[in-house]
C-alpha cells in the first residue's frame, strides 16, 4: 500500500464517526418520529392520535415516578420492541421493535450483570425518554451500562463536511 493510501484508509473511520450521528440526537429523532402522535414532543400530554384509543395514553415524563423513583430502562425497551405487551395482552400501542433492530448492536448490561446484544436505536430512544424524566420524579440511581459503543455508519453524503 502506498504511503498516502494508507493515510487515506487510516482516516476513513474518523471521518465515518464525525458523520454518525450522537446517540441523543437519534433517541430524540425516534421518539419525535415515532411518538408524538400519541404522546406529543413533551411526553405529557395526548397527541391528536390519543383520542382515538382505548386506553389512556401514559405520561412518559413519569416513567420514573411510577416505578419508585428509577428509571427502569430494561422495561422501558421490552415495551417499547414490543415484547411485554403482546404477552401481557396489551396491544393498543403499535409494536417497534422491527424497525428499530435496524442498524448495529450495543453490548448492555441493564443491571443484571449480564450483557446482552441490543439494538442501539432502540437503547437510544430509552435513553432519550429517560433524560425527559420529571426531575422531582427521579432518585440517583445507576442506569444501564453500554459495554461498547457501536461503529456507526455514516449519514452524510460523500464529498459533504461532518
Amino acid at each position: 500500500m502506498r504511503p498516502r493510501s494508507a493515510l487515506l484508509a487510516a482516516a476513513m473511520p474518523v471521518a465515518l464517526l464525525a458523520c454518525a450521528p450522537e446517540p441523543e440526537t437519534v433517541g430524540k429523532t425516534l421518539y419525535l418520529d415515532h411518538c408524538t402522535v400519541c404522546h406529543r414532543t413533551s411526553g405529557r400530554v395526548d397527541g391528536p392520535a390519543a383520542a382515538d384509543l382505548d386506553r389512556r395514553v401514559p405520561d412518559l415524563t413519569l416513567i420514573a415516578q411510577r416505578n419508585g423513583g428509577v428509571f427502569p430502562t430494561a422495561r422501558v425497551m421490552s415495551v417499547i420492541d414490543g415484547y411485554t405487551r403482546v404477552r401481557a395482552g396489551n396491544a393498543t400501542m403499535p409494536e417497534f421493535g422491527a424497525e428499530l433492530q435496524t442498524g448495529p448492536l450495543v453490548m448492555l448490561d441493564s443491571g443484571d450483570g449480564r450483557p446482552v446484544p441490543t439494538p442501539s436505536r432502540l437503547v437510544a430512544l430509552a435513553a432519550y425518554l429517560e433524560t425527559i424524566q420529571r426531575e422531582d420524579s427521579v432518585r440517583s440511581a445507576p442506569g444501564p451500562v453500554v459495554a461498547a459503543p457501536p461503529i456507526a455508519k455514516p449519514r452524510c453524503r460523500p464529498g459533504s463536511a461532518p
